[in-house]
């Protein structure tokens, strides 16, 4: 299905974003401390290819403005809405859902990209 380019204007949402870190040395991820964005969060399903080439349906799909990490997750709301052990922790959160799938695409006069994350 095709898309319409998005805004910095269409991106009247805020959402919480955990980048991926390095291993803990015991087979576990750590994240980056949680940082407000801008989005645009839109709860449908989707189907993308993920990084290995394969299809999944996604669960909620996100425009944003930067370029975001796949491994990382995004919680639709604050850092005001998280307690301050939920931080640094997206699994803590349960609502923190994980970036499954990414695109950077340029718009037609190169100047600026649309991004969209797949949950």
């Amino acid at each position: 299905m095709p898309f319409k380019l998005q805004t910095n204007r269409s991106l009247n949402q805020v959402a919480v974003y955990w980048a991926p870190g390095t291993s803990d040395g015991y087979g576990d991820r750590t994240f980056t401390v949680g940082t407000e964005i801008a989005c645009r969060w839109e709860d449908r399903q989707d189907e993308f290819v993920d990084p290995s080439g394969d299809k999944k349906i996604s669960r909620a799909v996100v425009y944003v403005a930067q370029d975001l990490a796949v491994g990382g997750h995004l919680y639709l709301g604050t850092l005001a809405d998280l307690s301050s052990s939920q931080d640094d922790d997206p699994f803590a959160v349960p609502a923190a859902w994980e970036i499954r799938g990414w695109e950077k695409i340029p718009k037609l006069n190169g100047a600026s990209y649309t991004r969209r994350a797949w949950l």
